[in-house]
């Protein structure tokens, strides 16, 4: 990754060729449809993308009730490592550097470790930001430690109770394990992440995960929440109707104790996809930090090329601080803002609480039988596959259809890998 050396009154760009990144975004922006093309639209402005999945494999130790890998899942091979690397490599050609890759599966932890650090590696070494996407089982502080050298960005733990913990009949009992990874990954210079999946057996105790993560945004930057989908896969294939994205809204609202949240302010693709609210935790006492959407709009065009490491979230606090001074609007309408939030949290500040950051996030997966076209066209979150970048919900529903088909081999146009035996055959064989 090219990128130019930050001074005192500047900030890191994603690339130094910010030509091609504009290009990029143009793309992006020509891609939405006209009624998403909004001042406070994050794609097209800011982001190329939202994420990318890139599926290293199918194999899971764990069966959860929403499971949305395959029945084939277990019984396909995983992919051979040329083919991750070029997947990573077409992510970059796609989206430009400075994307979040999930690595994931399945259970990215279950191939071999070495092959694991080498993925990770090279998605850092192509200027991404690669992110372990976990149930945590397998992801020792050792592995941890390891994958930090090799330039991961992010954990994302995923614990919740549709993993059928006997041990663990409720999300509040389940807080016993988010306690452990969280100091499996204390000190680690990476960020972590939460995920979990939303049901009518646990959305009531919403409010209770969201006050449990606020008490560790020390350590934990971001909590997703993720709304049960009918993946006409698992146990569970109905959704009851108290599940819906609005209500899980209501219930993180509730557990941040304030009136309301500004889940309107930043937009990432279609606004029936993914809503996120960014608080500032100051001992006990947290912040909204998104309301002025005015501000937000400014700051997406003026700050479009910036980098921000999240990784080191008081280090990338100072560096905007540093750059916004020396810009008048920034100093006098952005000084303002920020002494406001803080005049609310003086006594904490005072008496040296705490301070913390974290977002909370909720996703509203598509059903398999009710895929919406525009949805899909103006998606953030791709999954890279033989045939390019595909919406993550098109590709959860029509699973079998990207995970059976045979693969061409790189740099072997005769060659193709069948995931079902896990051997090379002739392309001429491809079915």
């Amino acid at each position: 990754m090219s990128s130019r050396s930050p001074s005192r009154r500047s900030l890191p760009v994603y690339d130094a060729d910010l030509t091609r990144r504009e290009e990029l975004l143009r793309r992006t922006w020509e891609r939405l449809d006209p009624p998403f093309r909004t001042p406070n639209q994050v794609l097209g402005r800011r982001s190329t993308i939202g994420c990318v999945a890139l599926e290293i494999t199918q194999r899971c130790n764990l069966d959860c009730t929403l499971c949305y890998l395959s029945e084939s899942s277990e019984s396909v091979k995983d992919l051979p490592i040329e083919i991750v690397f070029e997947r990573i490599d077409r992510i970059r050609e796609t989206y430009g550097v400075g994307v979040g890759v999930q690595v994931t599966g399945g259970d990215p932890t279950l191939r071999r470790r070495e092959e694991l650090v080498a993925i990770v590696r090279r998605v850092a070494d192509s200027g991404l930001r690669p992110s372990l996407f976990t149930n945590g089982i397998r992801a020792t502080r050792d592995l941890l430690r390891e994958l930090s050298d090799a330039g991961l960005f992010d954990v994302a733990f995923h614990v919740d109770t549709t993993q059928r913990f006997k041990k663990y009949p409720t999300e509040e009992a389940l807080n016993s394990v988010r306690r452990q990874y969280i100091e499996r990954a204390r000190g680690i210079p990476i960020a972590v992440i939460f995920n979990t999946t939303v049901h009518a057996g646990n959305i009531d105790e919403v409010p209770m995960l969201v006050r449990f993560f606020r008490g560790h945004s020390d350590v934990v930057g971001m909590a997703s929440f993720q709304v049960q989908a009918a993946t006409g896969r698992g146990e569970w294939r109905v959704r009851d109707p108290r599940v819906t994205a609005e209500a899980v809204r209501e219930k993180i609202r509730e557990g941040t104790g304030l009136d309301e949240l500004a889940w309107d302010t930043a937009l990432v693709g279609h606004p029936a996809c993914n809503r996120a609210t960014m608080l500032a935790t100051v001992g006990t006492r947290v912040v909204d930090v998104l309301t002025d959407r005015r501000l937000f709009e400014r700051f997406l065009q003026e700050f479009r090329h910036v980098s921000f490491d999240r990784r080191d979230v008081r280090k990338t606090a100072r560096r905007f601080l540093l750059a916004a001074a020396a810009r008048p609007y920034w100093l006098l309408r952005g000084g303002a803002f920020l002494l406001g939030k803080l005049w609310g949290a003086r006594r904490e500040l005072l008496s040296g609480g705490r301070i913390g950051k974290i977002t909370f996030f909720v996703h509203d997966f598509m059903d398999a039988d009710a895929l919406d076209p525009e949805r899909i066209r103006n998606c953030g979150f791709m999954i890279m596959t033989d045939r390019g970048p595909v919406s993550m919900c098109h590709h959860n529903a029509r699973r079998d259809a990207f995970i059976l088909s045979p693969l061409r081999m790189p740099g072997s146009p005769a060659a193709a890998f069948d995931p079902r035996t896990g051997s090379v055959v002739s392309a001429a064989a491809k079915t």
